[in-house]
């Protein structure tokens, strides 16, 4: 009995998918007119031009699949670290990449420089939104 239900459980599935496979079309079913719309392949998420909006707006991107979507998440992190240390080489910030979502930690020296952290992450592509959470260090002693 054991060994019987995990048996009829894979057959259903395997019966499943061989019922959803198309069938194949003959040559009488392709000549004539074709009223299908052409599929037109999707561009990956590094071809996506970027549109700059305010600080938590989503960017629209084209959709891609989703082994592409996930390793170009992994790199994000690592393009916008890259991008920040080159522009201001002695920042103190951390970048967070949550889905795309680019939020940007830590102190700065100056409102200027969160403001141009900002603008740098906002232009590395398939960055969705980015959120500052970054505090301006003052050094002020009593």
């Amino acid at each position: 009995m054991k060994k019987l239900i995990p048996f009829l459980v894979s057959g259903l599935l395997v019966a499943g998918m061989v019922g959803c496979q198309e069938a194949p079309k003959t040559g009488s079913e392709t000549t004539g007119s074709n009223n299908a719309t052409p599929i037109v392949p999707a561009k990956p998420a590094s071809d996506a031009t970027p549109i700059t909006a305010n600080t938590a707006t989503p960017i629209a991107t084209s959709s891609a699949s989703p082994t592409a979507t996930s390793s170009a998440t992994k790199d994000l992190k690592t393009e916008v670290i890259k991008k920040l240390k080159t522009a201001i080489p002695s920042n103190k910030l951390e970048v967070v990449n949550n889905n795309g979502e680019i939020i940007i930690q830590g102190t700065a020296t100056s409102q200027e420089e969160i403001t141009k952290a900002e603008t740098l992450a906002k232009e590395v592509p398939g960055v969705k939104s980015v959120k500052v959470e970054a505090k301006v260090k003052s050094d002020k002693k009593p």
